[in-house]
């Protein structure tokens, strides 16, 4: 698949059968990837850099949950980063999710979990539903 920055929405599948869906910004042109969520304040839903394996955090306002994925969009590790740290390079990464810390807790987010990016304008807030 050709990435390209935008707007979309993440799909996330659990186990129990109920799904989550999130706004979700893209960053796929090296400007986009290095601009990343410096200069935020926060962020509604996440961010999806790609490619990328790994990131930092510096010059960042608050923490953030960081989720790196194969190429498969399976979550390999999920980990929260404070301000100013530098994230581990995960050679199986083609993929990094943020979004602000706890989100992805809440969302079900977890090593093994296959996300899927659907195309078209982000939806605002959180939804779960039954599938």
């Amino acid at each position: 698949m050709r990435w390209r920055d935008g707007t979309a929405r993440l799909r996330i599948g659990r186990d129990d059968g109920t799904e989550t869906v999130v706004p979700l910004e893209i960053a796929a042109s090296y400007r986009a990837r290095t601009r990343g969520l410096l200069g935020r304040d926060g962020i509604e839903g996440a961010l999806l850099l790609t490619p990328a394996s790994s990131v930092h955090t510096f010059r960042m306002r608050f923490p953030i949950d960081v989720a790196h994925l194969d190429r498969r969009m399976r979550v390999i590790a999920v980990r929260t980063m404070p301000p100013g740290r530098l994230g581990a390079l995960r050679l199986r990464a083609r993929h990094v999710l943020e979004a602000e810390a706890g989100a992805m807790h809440r969302w079900g987010l977890a090593p093994g979990t296959t996300v899927t990016v659907v195309p078209g304008a982000a939806q605002s807030g959180l939804r779960t539903t039954s599938r």
